[in-house]
């Protein structure tokens, strides 16, 4: 079997990765399409019936402010209120103020908020649990309640970078009724109407470690904005709810319980009971709002009048404004269906129905919605047109509205439902684009075992019992099969972290189960060599113990996913205990991580100056972010002052400086170590690398140079986790350290008892199920926020975003950077190098594991994901779990091509110096002296 070339395998790996980019992309673009929305502005012909024919006249929009609210209330017949006060309140969950399941708030809570309280008991305000849709964060929401409308489920992305609003929205409909508006708070709304308030004060909702700065600013100008009478724009909303422990952007009751609360109308029952019962979707915020202020319905909202807030009208009036939100929503399903559009529907007819006679509407979709209009209309027209007085029909009263919100229900649900078409061709040439990159890469790592395997056979023929199939390598195929399989539930989706914590406390056992194994038998070996193996298997199970022993640490930590978060844990335990022992923890969390790190870093018996210079550097950002947490972490409002940022400003400086530098430097620095040197420097590497090899490359250097990065790495990695993860995290990173230097250390000793691409998957899995232990899950409420924001001066949405990453994203980088330490201190035993081998053939041996396998792994869960979410495409929770997931799987991907580039750019930079210096040491000293 012919053995591929370095050049060859990087082509194919690359174009692997590129095709496997294209695909990814294409199905991302084909799944997630941003929902296209109608152009243009309601005007005065949305109070009016829709027909085929109908056309805009353009001088009744030209109308100044005065006329066009004049003409609005004309046409609609209904008296508009004339001024709003619309409260956002950021994650306020209705369950405070409105309890839960027939059963009042908390004493405590009813005690925080006696106005409103005061308001629901004497009937002065209607409220209501108004459900919102996933995802639950703030950008997304405001969009719902000024519009109506659901956006796409990627909005998710751009609620860290907010555009401004261009659709239809209330707001615009205000300024073109000549309402003056004032906004005081988040700055989104500045983002998403940009020059429409005469007056305003935002904040930065995301710039903030507190949860008062923005509540500040609006307070300290109520007194002064509610005595002057030149705006006109208390409604009381909330964007959405929130979890236990703060988060929100999922779609668990607690994150999409929102509060709509009316105040100002009157409310003829007042106890919990009913209030609880009281369930619309946010959506309805915006019709109701419209048609209580007399402006038209935004085009493109979904909502449904909120029953209950025209109490005040009369009959008449009242089914005028189902009617106008009948009239709304008819429109946007011509747009939308179609079944419904004027070629294929007598449109006109839905204004002039005929007949007093109620049928009963089954079918498809069209014809359903088409039907229940028409029961609507004939019901209404049969009211308008009986002479005698209706104020005693409230049987006749009671159907046509009962006819109406079945109409409008249906046509909402219909709405919500509704995604633009997906582009079948696109996602199957995506999913096709993955397979081809996934097979790609399977045959690459299977084409290298198995060229390694040959050369190995011819090697270690006496040993060949060593390269039989063992357990390890059978779980470690058997578990992407489990996770493969596990993909396909809802259930399991929200509870990955399971998995994963099953895989590495099984795969330790293997490990302890392997190490047993390969003890010496005393009677066939020399006293000399049992010493010297017992003392390597020591400190292999050593190592394992560690790795059992952090491991359930971890597993205990934070109870993860979506169902059992309720449930004890160690972080729990002692957020209960006080920020004080937190502070504690943290600062020797920091103190032993500064330790170990010196520690391993001392473990280069050669090199000292260089040692301590690379040390030297490490341990001032070290001793900084120490200082920090002594000085800042108590008091959140202090964390975010002028200080502490420009102190986190410093720490990153000197940080990237120190990597980066050692980096560069370090290759152009190493000593180069002259022939003689070689002969007992490394026994591993003498007994399988010739000695020809060893004076033409620099492998030892290399050994020493990659050590000594990849400790830079993985320290400055971990100093940052320290900075921006969340306090009571610092012990679960400190635990993912000691676990990579245990993996290092039985690594280094266990020779050929494992196949490389194991211990390579191995520390691919505990990457993994560290990322859980961190307390994230697959649902978008567990992304840190905040950590987002430390050290930034002003917002930036890239920086924040690659923080964020960093945050989410700290255990599956650590371990893809410690496969820079892991090359330099495995056996090189397994380096089966040739008489005639180059410097591309050696490059190989040492990067193809490191590099394939993670790619390899990851393209197979992301393939077969991808997969699972085109099958799930109509399931019921697939946008609430499949999607939030999917997401996370394309994250994933990112990191590993991140973690993969940064091993392979370190080694082949740092080779290539160094054989370049070996090579100008060479020829000088070969040169003549006379």
């Amino acid at each position: 079997m012919s053995s591929l070339t370095c050049t060859n395998l990087t082509l194919f790996t690359v174009a692997g990765i590129i095709i496997q980019t294209i695909g990814l992309s294409l199905f991302v673009y084909g799944f997630f399409p941003v929902k296209p929305a109608l152009s243009g502005v309601s005007g005065p012909e949305s109070f009016r019936a829709p027909t085929c024919n109908s056309v805009h006249n353009q001088s009744e929009r030209d109308l100044p402010p005065d006329q066009l609210k004049a003409l609005y209330e004309e046409l609609s017949g209904i008296p508009p209120f004339d001024r709003l006060v619309l409260m956002v309140i950021d994650g306020l969950p209705a369950e405070f103020v409105l309890g839960k399941d027939h059963q009042p708030p908390s004493k405590a809570l009813m005690e925080a908020m006696p106005y409103i309280q005061s308001l629901l008991a004497n009937g002065a305000a209607i409220g209501y649990h108004a459900k919102a849709a996933p995802p639950t964060v703030t950008m997304p929401r405001l969009k719902a309640i000024v519009s109506g409308a659901i956006g796409g489920f990627l909005d998710v992305a751009f609620n860290f970078n907010t555009q401004a609003l261009l659709d239809d929205n209330l707001l615009g409909q205000f300024l073109k009724f000549g309402w003056k508006m004032v906004m005081l708070g988040d700055e989104t709304w500045l983002k998403l109407f940009p020059g429409l308030f005469i007056r305003h004060d935002g904040v930065s909702s995301f710039f903030v470690k507190d949860t008062v700065q923005v509540d500040q600013n609006v307070s300290r100008h109520l007194v002064d904005e509610l005595s002057r009478d030149d705006w006109d724009l208390l409604v009381i909303v909330s964007d959405h709810g929130m979890t236990e422990n703060g988060n929100h952007g999922g779609s668990s009751y607690e994150e999409t319980d929102s509060l709509a609360l009316f105040v100002g109308l009157r409310n003829h029952v007042s106890d919990y009971a009913s209030h609880t019962l009281n369930t619309v979707s946010q959506v309805d915020i915006t019709p109701t709002l419209a048609l209580l202020f007399g402006v038209p319905i935004p085009k493109n909202n979904v909502g449904v009048l909120i029953s209950g807030t025209f109490e005040s009208f009369t009959d008449d009036q009242q089914l005028k404004a189902l009617e106008l939100n009948s009239w709304q929503l008819l429109r946007l399903l011509q747009a939308q269906l179609p079944g419904l559009s004027c070629e294929n529907s007598p449109c006109d007819s839905f204004s002039d129905v005929q007949g007093s006679r109620k049928s009963k509407c089954n079918g498809n979709i069209e014809i359903m919605v088409c039907c229940l209009y028409r029961n609507a209309a004939v019901l209404h027209n049969s009211w308008k047109s009986k002479d005698v007085s209706r104020s005693y029909s409230r049987e006749d009263y009671g159907s046509i509205v009962a006819a109406y919100y079945e109409f409008l229900k249906t046509a909402s649900e219909s709405l919500s439902r509704r995604v633009t078409d997906k582009p079948v061709n696109l996602l199957a040439f995506g999913v096709a684009a993955m397979l081809l990159s996934c097979l790609i890469l399977l045959c690459l790592i299977f084409h290298i075992c198995k060229e390694f395997y040959i050369r190995e056979k011819q090697l270690f023929d006496s040993i060949y019992s060593m390269y039989t199939w063992n357990l390890a390598e059978t779980f470690i195929l058997g578990i992407m099969l489990i996770l493969v399989i596990s993909m396909g539930s809802s259930s399991m989706v929200e509870e990955e972290q399971y998995i994963w914590h099953f895989v590495t406390s099984t795969l330790d056992l293997l490990l302890l189960r392997k190490t047993m194994q390969s003890l010496p038998a005393r009677r066939s070996q020399s006293s000399f060599r049992l010493y010297n193996g017992t003392k390597k298997i020591g400190f292999q199970m050593c190592s394992i113990f560690v790795l059992v022993i952090s491991g359930r640490t971890l597993r205990g930590w934070h109870q993860g996913g979506v169902n059992w978060t309720y449930l004890p844990d160690i972080s729990k335990w002692l957020e209960q205990a006080g920020s004080n022992y937190i502070k504690f923890i943290h600062l020797i969390s920091g103190l032993l991580m500064i330790s170990f790190c010196l520690f391993a870093l001392s473990l280069i018996g050669s090199r000292r100056k260089l040692v301590l210079v690379v040390g030297f550097s490490f341990l001032v950002p070290g001793l900084l972010v120490l200082q920090h947490i002594m000085l800042y972490q108590e008091n959140t409002l202090v964390s975010s002052s002028c200080s502490a940022t420009l102190w986190v400003q410093i720490i990153f400086a000197i940080l990237g400086i120190a990597t980066i530098g050692t980096f560069m430097a370090l290759p152009w620095l190493m000593p180069i170590c002259v022939s003689k040197r070689y002969s007992g420097h490394d026994s591993y590497m003498s007994t399988s690398v010739p000695i020809e090899i060893q004076k033409k490359y620099p492998l030892l250097e290399l050994k020493d140079t990659l050590f000594v990065t990849g400790w830079a790495y993985m320290f400055c990695w971990c100093l940052l986790q320290l900075l921006l993860q969340q306090p009571i995290n610092s012990v679960p990173i400190l635990l993912l350290l000691v676990q990579i230097f245990a993996i290092m250390i039985y690594s280094s000793y266990c020779g050929l008892h494992h196949k490389q691409w194991v211990e390579i998957a191995a520390l691919y899995y505990l990457g993994m199920a560290g990322h859980f232990a961190l307390g994230n899950s697959n649902t978008l409420a567990t992304i840190d926020v905040a950590g987002a924001f430390i050290g930034m001066s002003s917002y930036s949405t890239l920086l924040s975003g690659i923080l964020m990453f960093i945050i989410t994203y700290a255990s599956p980088i650590l371990f893809l950077l410690s496969m820079v330490m892991y090359i330099s201190v495995k056996d090189t035993s397994y380096l089966v190098i040739p008489q005639n081998a180059d410097s591309g053939h050696l490059l190989k041996i040492m990067l193809a594991f490191p590099c394939l396998v993670p790619l390899g792994v990851n393209s197979i869960l992301l393939t077969t994901y991808t997969i699972v979410l085109l099958l799930m495409r109509n399931h019921l929770f697939v946008w609430s779990v499949f999607s939030p997931k999917y997401l996370y799987v394309c994250a994933t991907t990112v990191c590993v091509y991140i973690g993969v580039s940064s091993v392979a750019g370190t080694m082949i930079y740092s080779y290539l110096v160094l054989a370049l210096r070996k090579r100008m040491q060479g020829s000088s000293s070969s040169i003549d002296p006379r």
